[in-house]
């Protein structure tokens, strides 16, 4: 469990915390033993400044030295030093500032923003924006109009600046940033450890149905979490928390890897963790790795955007298999029947990566999946093509795809070698949880890919072990804290 502690020189200003948030001095957080001999505390430094060298920012550098979650970091109150670079990080996000501004009155306004949550909810969005970027309990942002609206000022204020009327807006802004918005509403007393599920409610074809996430809170609850469902406009909350759960379909140019990385920078328990989600989304990674550990897969090629004019396509068998290196859930991969096809399909592909995968195609009826949790297998499905396809899922243009069926069969009625297979390969890529498509050619097995981010849905995946599909991953995440 992660204490809360709020470090600040006006302890006076502070009445009916919470039971489980501490309020001291920074001199009690300089001096205590207890404070620098634990490595689990959340700190929120509300000290009079932040400037370098000051009382604040020397809470801020202590409490990273001692392995504590703090806000706000160094290295963001470096940031500020250089208030051109800022405003460039907001200019990134200028559609988000002038839909916000769009109905604002004058050519001039300030936001005073607590820990994300301003007074105005016209202006909710963007402050939820700029605290993600910059996490500092309070800032204050200024924006001017000319030709369009631009952010002309962004700095993080301490409490003796900040103006009366908003010390209510702070109250109420770091009650729920502590206890979490969710759990303010729960009338269970508090567990140990407080865990967050990732998911995107918008996503067409996300890893886990809506049954099924609800399926891992009641698992998290059960096994000893309190567990929140957040969405990529939390990232700011991550220091809330013990473990983090991806259940959004994951790439490295993409928010999920940033959270990845965050919640692992943070000594989170986090799954999929950077490591695995870099070796997983790219196939050339994958096709190496595996190639260098002579583990079988379908024959390969990897295949260069500069060397495209020096195809031989004559010499591949087809049809062949293409693969952009980050493609998922069926997408990004297309098979070439002829040579003209295999020319047209590579200079689309050549678009967006330097580099494309060629791999044999291998007729099945069905795809084999196995389920791995730190190198334990956990589930075996069997996907089926989608009807008249070759592939498990039809992406029919901009249309509703097509799936095939699915069936799950125990783990110890699946094939010894599958099982093997897949718990050597994953082995590769580190002890989280993964999904390893397998092709099967008589009685031999072939590795197509190992996924971070594996479906876990209700229906499918759980259909053997049901409730104890999600209590034995949240139980995983429990034995990783304790």
């Amino acid at each position: 469990m992660a204490y809360k502690l709020i470090v600040t020189e006006r302890q006076d200003e502070w009445k009916d915390l919470p039971d489980d948030v501490e309020l001291i001095s920074p001199s009690d957080y300089f001096s205590n033993e207890t404070y620098q001999k634990s490595r689990k505390y959340k700190v929120v430094n509300l000290c009079k400044s932040y400037q370098y060298q000051s009382v604040g920012y020397y809470v801020s550098l202590l409490a990273e030295a001692r392995g504590h979650k703090v806000m706000p970091q160094i290295t963001t109150l470096q940031d500020f030093r250089f208030p051109a670079l800022v405003r460039e990080d907001a200019e990134d996000f200028d559609d988000i500032i002038q839909q916000s501004l769009k109905k604002q009155a004058g050519d001039k306004l300030d936001l005073i923003i607590c820990l994300g949550q301003v007074y105005q909810p016209q202006f909710t969005r963007i402050s939820t924006l700029l605290f993600n970027l910059f996490q500092v309990p309070i800032l204050k942002a200024c924006f001017a109009k000319k030709d369009k609206w631009m952010l002309t000022q962004l700095k993080p204020l301490n409490l003796s600046e900040l103006p009366e009327d908003q010390k209510g807006l702070l109250r109420t802004a770091l009650d729920e940033y502590l206890q979490g918005k969710n759990k303010l509403n729960k009338q269970y007393s508090r567990k140990k450890y407080d865990l967050a599920i990732l998911i995107n409610p918008e996503e067409e074809t996300p890893p886990s149905n809506k049954k099924a996430i609800q399926n891992f809170v009641k698992a998290g609850e059960k096994v000893g979490f309190n567990v929140d469902l957040i969405t990529r406009n939390d990232f700011a909350k991550l220091i809330q928390y013990d473990a983090l759960f991806i259940r959004e379909t994951t790439n490295v140019n993409h928010h999920t890897f940033k959270f990845a990385k965050k919640a692992a920078s943070e000594g989170l328990v986090v799954m999929d963790d950077p490591e695995s989600i870099l070796r997983c989304t790219n196939k050339v990674y994958l096709s190496e790795l595996l190639r260098a550990h002579s583990i079988p897969t379908p024959a390969y090629y990897i295949i260069k955007k500069d060397k495209m004019s020096q195809i031989n396509a004559s010499s591949f068998e087809y049809p062949i298999i293409l693969k952009q290196p980050d493609g998922s859930f069926s997408k990004g991969v297309k098979k070439a029947k002829n040579e003209a096809e295999l020319i047209k399909v590579l200079k689309d592909f050549f678009q967006t990566s330097e580099l494309v995968i060629g791999q044999e195609f291998i007729p099945t009826d069905f795809d084999w999946r196995v389920g791995v949790l730190n190198k334990k297998p956990l589930y075996v499905c069997r996907y089926y093509m989608a009807a008249d396809h070759w592939q498990i899922v039809n992406w029919k243009g901009s249309g509703t795809p097509d799936e095939g069926d699915a069936d799950t069969i125990a783990v110890e009625d699946a094939p010894k070698a599958l099982i093997d297979l897949a718990v050597k390969a994953t082995s590769l890529i580190g002890n989280g949880l993964y999904g390893v498509d397998i092709k099967q050619r008589g009685k031999k097995f072939y590795i197509i890919e190992i996924n971070d981010n594996p479906n876990l849905d209700e229906g499918v995946e759980d259909a053997v072990l049901k409730h104890q599909l999600y209590q034995t991953i949240m139980q995983e995440f429990m034995n990783r804290l304790v």
